[in-house]
């Protein structure tokens, strides 16, 4: 692992403090204790999107260089959008360096990628799947996050608002 630059440590403290003063819709995002240059998200799929209801972890994994080199970018939870622990291919991520700027913060990388998430634009790392495939994928990543340790540790209330969705889903179908 190469070690950040202060330069990174400082930006991502400081993207870290932002983000928690100012949240992103639909966005959480969390550095691993262990390391400031990975970081986990959780994008939350947005009211009358086919991605309504689904909780999304990935990742992003900064350079050393960082704010002056863009992230990776990856997807852990299956989303019918982007493949899953690949390289997202965005002008945000490190597969175009010469689109970066460096006043980009992890909110804005964020945002950007939400917004990705809902279009139905291709490029490397995104995938064609059809809304009722996207609707089913957003229901079944409760149970495949919940399987994630990372998650578990990273997302507490997020795993607490999924469990309680799950009781609640279940008691209706109870009624049902």
């Amino acid at each position: 692992m190469t070690e950040p630059s202060q330069a990174a440590i400082s930006r991502l403290r400081t993207d870290y403090i932002r983000l928690k003063q100012d949240p992103v819709p639909y966005v959480t995002a969390e550095p691993l204790m262990s390391n400031i240059l990975e970081w986990h998200y959780v994008l939350k799929g947005p009211e009358e999107s086919p991605y309504e209801g689904g909780y999304y972890h990935g990742k992003l994994i900064f350079p050393a260089e960082y704010p002056f080199k863009p992230p990776s970018i990856y997807m852990i939870t299956p989303s019918g959008r982007f493949r899953t622990n690949m390289r997202l291919c965005l002008s945000i991520s490190d597969h175009h360096p010469e689109t970066w700027n460096p006043t980009w913060c992890v909110a804005t990388i964020l945002m950007g990628l939400l917004s990705f998430m809902l279009e139905k634009s291709p490029t490397a790392g995104s995938m064609v799947a059809k809304d009722n495939e996207k609707q089913q994928l957003a229901e079944e990543s409760w149970n495949f996050n919940l399987k994630d340790k990372t998650f578990h540790v990273l997302f507490p209330d997020i795993v607490k608002e999924i469990k309680k969705k799950m009781k609640e889903a279940a008691k209706k179908r109870k009624c049902d």
